[in-house]
Protein backbone atom coordinates (compact mmCIF):
# COMPACT_ATOMS: atom_id res chain seq x y z
CA UNK A 1 0.00 0.00 0.00
CA UNK A 2 1.43 3.22 -1.04
CA UNK A 3 1.45 5.33 2.37
CA UNK A 4 0.92 8.67 0.89
CA UNK A 5 -1.16 7.82 -1.71
CA UNK A 6 -4.18 11.02 -1.17
CA UNK A 7 -1.81 13.30 0.17
CA UNK A 8 -0.45 17.19 -0.86
CA UNK A 9 3.10 18.06 -0.45
CA UNK A 10 4.93 21.27 -1.48
CA UNK A 11 8.75 20.62 -2.76
CA UNK A 12 10.98 23.95 -2.14
CA UNK A 13 14.68 23.32 -3.26
CA UNK A 14 14.73 21.02 -6.46
CA UNK A 15 17.38 22.12 -8.07
CA UNK A 16 18.08 19.39 -10.83
CA UNK A 17 18.03 15.67 -11.25
CA UNK A 18 20.76 14.83 -8.70
CA UNK A 19 19.55 16.83 -5.60
CA UNK A 20 18.24 15.13 -2.78
CA UNK A 21 15.08 17.38 -2.91
CA UNK A 22 14.80 15.59 -6.17
CA UNK A 23 15.57 11.63 -4.23
CA UNK A 24 12.56 13.33 -1.77
CA UNK A 25 10.27 14.14 -4.88
CA UNK A 26 10.73 10.63 -6.44
CA UNK A 27 10.28 8.73 -3.05
CA UNK A 28 7.21 10.78 -2.23
CA UNK A 29 5.48 10.06 -5.64
CA UNK A 30 6.39 6.52 -5.47
CA UNK A 31 4.38 6.38 -2.65
CA UNK A 32 1.42 7.87 -3.98
CA UNK A 33 1.66 11.59 -2.80
CA UNK A 34 0.80 14.34 -5.34
CA UNK A 35 3.62 16.67 -5.78
CA UNK A 36 3.72 20.92 -5.84
CA UNK A 37 7.02 21.81 -6.71
CA UNK A 38 8.68 25.82 -6.51
CA UNK A 39 11.52 26.89 -8.15
CA UNK A 40 14.53 29.77 -7.49
CA UNK A 41 13.84 31.59 -10.87
CA UNK A 42 12.99 30.74 -14.83
CA UNK A 43 16.04 29.53 -15.42
CA UNK A 44 15.95 26.76 -13.46
CA UNK A 45 12.40 26.11 -14.34
CA UNK A 46 13.56 23.70 -17.35
CA UNK A 47 15.12 21.10 -14.83
CA UNK A 48 13.04 21.03 -12.22
CA UNK A 49 10.73 19.95 -14.50
CA UNK A 50 12.93 17.25 -15.86
CA UNK A 51 12.36 16.24 -12.00
CA UNK A 52 8.76 16.55 -11.38
CA UNK A 53 7.25 15.99 -15.41
CA UNK A 54 8.30 12.28 -14.88
CA UNK A 55 6.56 11.92 -11.78
CA UNK A 56 3.01 13.34 -13.03
CA UNK A 57 3.76 16.84 -11.68
CA UNK A 58 1.55 19.28 -12.96
CA UNK A 59 2.45 22.23 -10.42
CA UNK A 60 5.42 24.90 -10.30
CA UNK A 61 5.64 27.54 -9.31
CA UNK A 62 8.66 30.37 -9.27
CA UNK A 63 9.46 31.43 -5.63
CA UNK A 64 12.31 33.47 -3.90
CA UNK A 65 12.48 32.18 -0.54
CA UNK A 66 14.45 35.59 1.04
CA UNK A 67 10.60 37.91 -0.11
CA UNK A 68 7.65 37.36 1.82
CA UNK A 69 5.81 38.88 -1.18
CA UNK A 70 6.58 35.91 -3.14
CA UNK A 71 6.30 33.12 -0.43
CA UNK A 72 2.69 34.74 -0.25
CA UNK A 73 1.62 34.51 -4.30
CA UNK A 74 3.34 30.64 -3.84
CA UNK A 75 0.96 29.88 -0.60
CA UNK A 76 -1.96 31.96 -2.56
CA UNK A 77 -1.42 29.45 -5.57
CA UNK A 78 -1.66 26.38 -3.55
CA UNK A 79 -4.32 27.72 -1.94
CA UNK A 80 -6.48 28.44 -5.14
CA UNK A 81 -5.05 25.26 -6.85
CA UNK A 82 -5.61 22.45 -3.94
CA UNK A 83 -7.29 24.59 -0.96
CA UNK A 84 -4.75 22.11 1.18
CA UNK A 85 -1.29 20.69 1.87
CA UNK A 86 -0.68 17.79 3.83
CA UNK A 87 3.43 18.87 4.13
CA UNK A 88 6.53 21.08 3.35
CA UNK A 89 9.74 19.72 2.23
CA UNK A 90 12.08 22.78 2.98
CA UNK A 91 15.31 21.57 1.37
CA UNK A 92 16.85 25.13 0.94
CA UNK A 93 20.24 26.59 1.76
CA UNK A 94 22.69 29.18 0.90
CA UNK A 95 25.57 31.19 1.63
CA UNK A 96 28.24 33.33 -0.49
CA UNK A 97 30.74 31.11 -2.04
CA UNK A 98 33.91 33.46 -0.29
CA UNK A 99 32.11 32.38 3.11
CA UNK A 100 33.18 28.47 2.63
CA UNK A 101 36.73 29.19 1.28
CA UNK A 102 39.41 29.54 4.40
CA UNK A 103 39.34 29.53 7.39
CA UNK A 104 36.42 30.72 9.21
CA UNK A 105 37.63 33.47 11.19
CA UNK A 106 39.17 34.97 8.27
CA UNK A 107 36.44 34.58 5.31
CA UNK A 108 33.41 35.44 8.26
CA UNK A 109 31.08 38.93 6.75
CA UNK A 110 28.37 40.25 8.56
CA UNK A 111 26.49 40.09 4.91
CA UNK A 112 26.93 36.45 4.54
CA UNK A 113 25.65 35.59 8.02
CA UNK A 114 22.62 37.82 6.74
CA UNK A 115 22.23 35.81 3.71
CA UNK A 116 23.12 32.32 4.88
CA UNK A 117 20.39 32.54 7.84
CA UNK A 118 17.78 34.36 5.77
CA UNK A 119 17.79 32.18 2.98
CA UNK A 120 18.90 28.94 4.86
CA UNK A 121 17.11 29.57 8.54
CA UNK A 122 14.19 31.61 8.36
CA UNK A 123 12.65 30.58 5.05
CA UNK A 124 11.79 27.26 6.99
CA UNK A 125 9.62 29.47 9.27
CA UNK A 126 7.86 32.03 6.65
CA UNK A 127 6.85 28.94 4.68
CA UNK A 128 5.73 27.11 8.47
CA UNK A 129 3.63 30.77 8.77
CA UNK A 130 2.00 31.11 5.41
CA UNK A 131 0.79 28.00 5.08
CA UNK A 132 0.10 26.57 8.39
CA UNK A 133 -4.16 27.66 7.63
CA UNK A 134 -3.11 25.12 4.68
CA UNK A 135 -2.29 22.21 7.03
CA UNK A 136 -4.74 22.52 9.99
CA UNK A 137 -6.77 18.90 10.56
CA UNK A 138 -4.72 17.00 8.55
CA UNK A 139 -2.30 15.64 10.32
CA UNK A 140 0.48 17.64 8.25
CA UNK A 141 3.96 17.33 8.06
CA UNK A 142 7.09 19.99 7.58
CA UNK A 143 10.67 18.92 7.10
CA UNK A 144 13.63 20.38 6.14
CA UNK A 145 17.77 19.34 5.90
CA UNK A 146 20.52 19.99 7.86
CA UNK A 147 23.87 18.46 7.65
CA UNK A 148 26.77 17.07 10.61
CA UNK A 149 28.37 20.54 10.42
CA UNK A 150 25.65 22.12 12.55
CA UNK A 151 26.74 20.12 15.35
CA UNK A 152 30.67 19.30 14.56
CA UNK A 153 33.45 21.56 12.63
CA UNK A 154 34.05 20.91 9.26
CA UNK A 155 36.55 22.56 7.30
CA UNK A 156 34.85 25.09 4.65
CA UNK A 157 31.58 24.81 5.90
CA UNK A 158 32.09 27.33 8.47
CA UNK A 159 29.00 29.67 8.13
CA UNK A 160 26.57 27.08 6.82
CA UNK A 161 27.19 24.86 9.59
CA UNK A 162 26.36 28.06 12.14
CA UNK A 163 23.01 28.39 9.94
CA UNK A 164 22.26 24.67 10.31
CA UNK A 165 22.75 24.61 13.93
CA UNK A 166 20.09 27.51 14.01
CA UNK A 167 18.02 25.64 11.54
CA UNK A 168 17.54 22.68 14.01
CA UNK A 169 16.82 25.17 16.41
CA UNK A 170 13.92 26.27 14.05
CA UNK A 171 12.84 22.89 13.95
CA UNK A 172 12.55 22.01 17.95
CA UNK A 173 10.92 25.63 18.33
CA UNK A 174 8.40 25.24 15.13
CA UNK A 175 7.44 21.32 16.19
CA UNK A 176 6.51 23.36 19.94
CA UNK A 177 4.87 25.51 18.40
CA UNK A 178 2.72 23.84 15.68
CA UNK A 179 1.92 20.72 17.82
CA UNK A 180 -1.41 21.73 19.37
CA UNK A 181 -2.44 22.26 15.49
CA UNK A 182 -1.15 18.38 15.09
CA UNK A 183 1.48 19.64 12.60
CA UNK A 184 4.68 17.67 13.03
CA UNK A 185 8.18 19.32 12.13
CA UNK A 186 11.15 17.25 11.91
CA UNK A 187 14.53 17.48 10.22
CA UNK A 188 17.02 14.82 8.39
CA UNK A 189 20.48 15.62 8.60
CA UNK A 190 21.56 13.69 5.52
CA UNK A 191 25.20 12.70 4.86
CA UNK A 192 27.51 14.12 2.00
CA UNK A 193 25.75 13.78 -1.22
CA UNK A 194 27.27 14.84 -4.67
CA UNK A 195 25.21 17.82 -5.86
CA UNK A 196 25.11 21.01 -6.96
CA UNK A 197 24.85 22.57 -4.21
CA UNK A 198 27.51 20.63 -2.46
CA UNK A 199 29.80 21.74 -5.14
CA UNK A 200 30.21 25.08 -3.63
CA UNK A 201 32.01 24.10 -0.76
CA UNK A 202 35.77 23.60 -1.29
CA UNK A 203 37.98 20.17 -0.85
CA UNK A 204 33.87 18.66 -1.07
CA UNK A 205 35.24 15.71 -3.22
CA UNK A 206 37.73 14.43 -0.35
CA UNK A 207 35.06 15.17 2.42
CA UNK A 208 33.48 12.23 0.63
CA UNK A 209 36.26 9.85 0.56
CA UNK A 210 36.50 10.57 4.42
CA UNK A 211 33.01 10.20 4.94
CA UNK A 212 32.53 6.69 3.30
CA UNK A 213 36.20 5.78 4.77
CA UNK A 214 34.96 6.46 8.55
CA UNK A 215 30.97 5.47 8.10
CA UNK A 216 30.40 2.42 9.77
CA UNK A 217 29.04 1.08 6.44
CA UNK A 218 32.26 2.25 4.57
CA UNK A 219 29.94 3.85 2.13
CA UNK A 220 28.53 7.65 1.42
CA UNK A 221 24.47 7.28 1.13
CA UNK A 222 22.13 8.14 -1.71
CA UNK A 223 19.45 10.69 -2.67
CA UNK A 224 17.09 7.54 -2.62
CA UNK A 225 18.04 6.66 0.58
CA UNK A 226 17.49 10.39 2.00
CA UNK A 227 14.44 10.15 -0.14
CA UNK A 228 12.94 7.25 2.00
CA UNK A 229 13.87 8.62 5.13
CA UNK A 230 12.00 11.70 3.69
CA UNK A 231 8.84 9.74 2.38
CA UNK A 232 8.55 7.70 5.90
CA UNK A 233 8.71 11.08 8.19
CA UNK A 234 5.95 12.75 6.40
CA UNK A 235 3.71 9.93 6.71
CA UNK A 236 1.21 8.94 8.94
CA UNK A 237 3.61 6.24 10.14
CA UNK A 238 5.52 8.81 11.46
CA UNK A 239 2.80 10.46 13.14
CA UNK A 240 3.97 10.29 16.50
CA UNK A 241 7.75 11.87 15.62
CA UNK A 242 8.21 15.24 16.27
CA UNK A 243 11.03 17.95 16.94
CA UNK A 244 13.68 14.79 15.88
CA UNK A 245 16.73 15.50 13.59
CA UNK A 246 17.02 12.08 11.71
CA UNK A 247 21.46 10.92 10.76
CA UNK A 248 21.11 9.54 7.30
CA UNK A 249 24.64 9.21 6.53
CA UNK A 250 25.56 5.32 6.81
CA UNK A 251 26.64 6.02 10.65
CA UNK A 252 28.94 8.48 10.36
CA UNK A 253 27.96 10.49 12.86
CA UNK A 254 28.21 8.16 15.88
CA UNK A 255 31.82 7.68 15.38
CA UNK A 256 34.81 9.67 17.35
CA UNK A 257 37.62 7.69 15.84
CA UNK A 258 39.03 6.34 12.77
CA UNK A 259 40.38 3.32 11.88
CA UNK A 260 44.05 2.83 14.22
CA UNK A 261 45.59 1.16 11.85
CA UNK A 262 46.57 4.16 9.51
CA UNK A 263 48.17 5.48 12.90
CA UNK A 264 52.26 5.02 13.22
Amino acid sequence: MSFLKGKKFLIVGVANKFSIASGIAKAMSDQGAELYLSYQNERLLKKVMQVGDPLGCKNYFECDVSNDNSIDLLISDIENKWGCLDGIVHAVGFAPANELDGNFVDVATREGFKIAHDISVYSFTALAQRAKKLMLNRNAALLTLSYLGSQRTLPNYNVMGIAKAALESSTRYLANSMGVDQIRVNAISAGPVKTLAASGVKSFKKMLSYNASRAPLKRNITTEEVGNAAAFLCSDLASGITGEILYVDAGFNITAMGDLSEVN
